[in-house]
Order: structure tokens, then sequence, then C-alpha cells
């Protein structure tokens, strides 16, 4: 029997960013009343389902009122669901809607006398300030150091051509009721930038540039998009309302892949050659602590319950697992042979070797050897959902099913694509899951439940990874 290596983590850093400007729980709720969906950006924006957007003013002394309650507003005696200019609430939180003036800039309320909850007011200095803003002259020290961008600079979008492919192929992904009205932000690596895609038989529509090539991507809140990228220190946080990069997390090396915990609103990030994970607070979009692993990870992987990250060491060829809940132990799962992905699922772990054609379970307690069986050829991703594992097979494009209670495998799922298959991109909140091909421009939407390819969609770039987001509503626009 494999030794169990018990290690504790050497090293983890706690890190919290002074310029964060997180809204106070009181006032999230008091605006929540009157807009139950308006968003609470990182940053301390707050946006209104109808596009409205609030720039918050950080008093410089901040009060503890024991009821929160509107102060003032301007214009005078407005109810906060009239959408006033200008609110202010009884601890010196100040909100300022961003408004249009007569030559089509952005600006904010002009106060010829400006109260004192205003004046000794500042802006969150993380925050991403709309392109052009006017600020009236009378209220100019509420910027700070904030760089105020030219109403001409257009963030990272690039609008692109409108080539035109198969004619209906896109359409028909609006006949899926989960995929209506939405977008589809895709890397390949025939391009260094994020495209963006919609359901009108044209595609893209729009590109965000990006100056060095992605690694990793994900997606969070409808609103972000996390990204990595090849020789850059540092992970890119999108703003998909303001298609531009909203703020950078830095790192001591290379950032690599990304998972998330969608509901602790956690990402893991690995960097390899700094043998380390780093978690990233969601919420607040900060660094939180610096996990010291052994060895170099890749094949990152987060169990659904959130409790344990498994890793490949590819210079050792060990399986490591990190216990989350239990002071970040590891725990060596053992060697095997060119690990192309691993899951968990029934306190058992699964690893798939690209090059065997095998699939390995073992026990997650004893480390013992449950058993190996043969799978599809080129086993290269795999997808744990509800007792059944979906394992994607590159070079037949083929999809085998096991279920993980009596781990036994079903019969193939073919994927008609005549491609090289590489990833399994689940849609969270849904029974769906995209399957992308490195070779062919094209995608597959599978049902989980069904089991079933229910439509085969048409693209003008092979994928490397793909995010869906609703459409939502671009500020500055």
């Amino acid at each position: 029997m494999r030794k169990i290596l018990m290690l504790l983590l050497a090293i983890f850093t706690t890190a919290v960013s002074t310029l964060a400007a997180e809204l106070p729980d009181d006032i999230k709720k008091y605006v929540s009343k009157d807009f139950p969906n308006a968003t609470f950006r990182f940053d301390g924006v707050i946006l209104l389902p109808d596009g409205t957007e609030y720039l918050p003013l950080l008093p410089s002394k901040i009060l503890t009122p024991d009821n929160i309650k509107i102060d003032k507003t301007y214009p005078e005696n407005k109810k906060l669901s009239e959408k006033p200019n200008v609110v202010i609430f009884n601890n010196d939180y100040v909100l300022l809607k961003v408004l249009t003036d007569k030559n089509g800039n952005k600006t904010i309320y002009k106060i010829g006398n400006p109260p004192d909850e205003i004046r000794t007011g500042l802006f969150p200095q993380d925050m991403l300030v709309p392109q052009g803003l006017v600020i009236p002259q009378t209220m100019k020290g509420i910027v700070g150091n904030l760089v105020i961008p030219t109403a001409k600079e257009s963030g990272i979008k690039v609008e692109m051509p409108k080539v035109t492919v198969s004619p209906t192929n896109l359409k028909t992904l609006a006949t899926i009721e989960a995929l209506k009205n939405k977008t589809f932000y895709i890397t390949s690596s025939y391009s260094r930038n994020i495209l963006a895609i919609n359901q009108d038989g044209k595609t893209p529509e729009y590109a965000l540039a990006q100056k060095n090539v992605p690694i990793s991507m994900k997606g969070y809140d409808n609103n972000f998009l996390l990204v990595t990228s090849y020789d850059k220190k540092s992970m890119d946080i999108i703003s998909l309302a303001d298609d531009d990069i909203i703020k950078q997390i830095f790192f001591k090396t290379q950032p690599d892949e990304i998972v998330i915990d969608y509901k602790k609103s956690l990402a893991y990030v690995s960097s390899s050659e700094d043998s380390s994970i780093y978690v990233i607070n969601l919420k607040t979009m900060t660094l939180l602590r610096q996990l010291k692993i052994s060895g170099l990870c890749e094949k990152l992987t987060l169990s659904d319950d959130g409790e344990k990250i498994f890793y490949f060491d590819k210079n050792s060829r060990e399986i490591i697992a990190i216990e989350l809940n239990n002071k970040y132990l590891l725990k060596n799962l053992g060697k095997f042979p060119n690990v192309s992905k691993i899951a968990y699922d029934n306190n058992k772990v699964y690893i798939t070797s690209r090059t065997k054609n095998r699939l390995a379970i073992v026990d997650y307690d004893t480390i013992g050897l449950i058993g190996e069986t043969e799978v599809c050829e080129k086993p290269v991703d795999m997808l744990n959902y509800n007792g059944k594992l979906f394992i994607l097979g590159a070079n037949e494009n083929v999809i085998q099913v096991l279920d993980t209670k009596t781990d036994t495998i079903g019969e193939k799922i073919s994927l008609n694509t005549n491609g090289f298959s590489t990833k399994i991109h689940r849609l969270e909140g849904t029974n769906l899951a995209l399957i992308t091909d490195t070779k062919s421009a094209i995608f597959s939407v599978l049902d989980l439940d069904s089991q079933k390819i229910i439509k085969t969609v048409q693209v003008n770039l092979p994928i490397s990874s793909i995010v869906v987001t609703n459409k939502i509503k671009k500020i500055n626009k």
C-alpha cells in the first residue's frame, strides 16, 4: 500500500487590500429594498437593473448609526426608488448618479456649494471610473489619485468585421432555454484576443484585446472574466459591463490554472513555477492567502463540496490532495503516468492517463487502488455531475459515462465532429455542458441529464476555452 504523506503547509500568507471599496452591508440592504436586482461591484460601484450607475463616495470618518436612512438628496426629498442624482446617508456615505450632459459627456450632479459629506469624501482609489467622466470644479477633491480615462479610450474592446458564417447555426442556440440571450466569450490558440460571439448569425461581434496569450479563463457572476496569461505575473479581472480590465491581482510568478468555488465565492489560482496555490476572495477581488505546496502543480481540480483540491505534480508524477478544511494538509495519493485529468466523487479519486487510455480509481481514505478500467482513446477531460462521470476521448471524439456508485461504464456518446475534442465546460446552474475542439471550429452542447448531444455549433475559430454569460447592459454606451 502506498504511504500517506501528510504535510502541513509551511507557509500561507494573508493579504488584505487597503484599497478595497466594499460597501457596508446596511447600505447594500437599504438599496436592495428598492432595487432587489442591483449589482454591487467589488470596487463599490452600484449598477441598477435599468443601467443606472451610482458611484460611491467614501466618508473621511465612518459613522455607525443604529439604523441607516437617507439624510439628504439632490433634488431634495426624493426616495431612493426615484433614483435621485445624489444620495447622502446618515453614516456619511454618498452615492453619485452618473449623468449625461448636453454634449454627451458622462458627469455627476453639479452642486455650487457641496455639503461637508461631499467635500470630505473620496472615490474608492481602485474604482474603474467611467470614461471621460467630467467632475464639476467645486467637487474636484473627491477624485484623489484616480486617473479618469478619456472619452476616446475604448478600454480593451476591439470592433471586429462582420463575418457571416453558417446562416442559422448560432441562431439555433436560442431554441435551448438555458442559452437564450447569452454571450459566448472564447479563447483560441489562433488568436491572443478573447472573442465575443452573439446569437445573431455573425461571429465574432467584437474582441477583448489581450497582450499575452491566455492560459485559463473563467467567468464569475455573469459580469466578470478572470484571465491568466503566458509571461504575465498577474490575473486580469475584466468587467464585461465596461469591456475593460477593472483590476489586476499580482503574483510573484506567472499564474496558471483557475478553478472556482461558486458557492463560497472563492477562486483558486495555481502557479507551478512558484509551487503555490493562491486563494482569491471573489466578492472583493482580493488575495486572501498563498498556499505553499510541494512540486510543480497542474491539472488543478476542486471537489464539488469545496473541501479538497487535487493536483498532479509533473515533477514527481504524484497526485496530491489538499484538505482545505483540515489546516490545508497535503495527502499523497501515489504516482500515475501522464495524468490528463483528476475527478472526485463518493470518496473516490478518478485519474485518467492519456497515453495508457486507462482510468484508475483510488479509495481516498485508504489510498488503496480500487481498480483500473480501459476507457476511450486519449481521455483528456472529465466532468462529475450527479453521480455520473463524463469522460471525454479526444481521439474518437466520444464521451463515456461512468456511474460513480457502481463504477460501471455505459455506452459511448458520439460527438460527430471529426476534430480533436479537448474540454468539457460545465454551464453553472444548468444541466448543460459545452464540448470544445482544438482542431475543428465547432462545439457541441451536451444535455447531462439525457446524456445526449442536442446541438452542434460551428464558429469561425477552434476554441481553447469558453465562458457563457447573460447579455448585460454596457456602461458608457
